[in-house]
């Protein structure tokens, strides 16, 4: 999955370019679909520093295999991100999962 990829399936999705960060809890990694999204005055991102945010968070996952769970948990949630609260997505990563937390 690339960047634009991401960017389109948020679209799909939401209607808008929603912010995604990456999320340690206890021993799992989460993708959280964050509140804030592009088109918001306060976006601290301009578009192309946003367009580059996805195309690092879509290598990482392509990397750890997670692309499929993620578009997966997208296309069929029915929640939405909403002030205070993203759209966490647990990432299972399987035995990989050891070499990316460190304690």
């Amino acid at each position: 999955m690339t960047g634009q990829e991401l960017h389109q399936l948020l679209l799909n999705k939401w209607g808008r370019s929603y912010d995604i960060q990456f999320r340690r809890i206890r021993d799992k990694i989460f993708v959280q679909v964050m509140w804030k999204y592009l088109e918001q005055a306060s976006f601290p991102l301009t578009e192309t520093q946003y367009l580059e945010h996805l195309d690092t968070v879509s290598s990482y996952l392509d990397a750890w295999g997670g692309a499929s769970q993620v578009q997966n948990y997208i296309e069929t949630t029915r929640e939405r991100p909403r002030l205070g609260r993203a759209v966490s997505i647990p990432l299972d990563l399987g035995e990989r999962e050891s070499e990316w937390i460190i304690e």
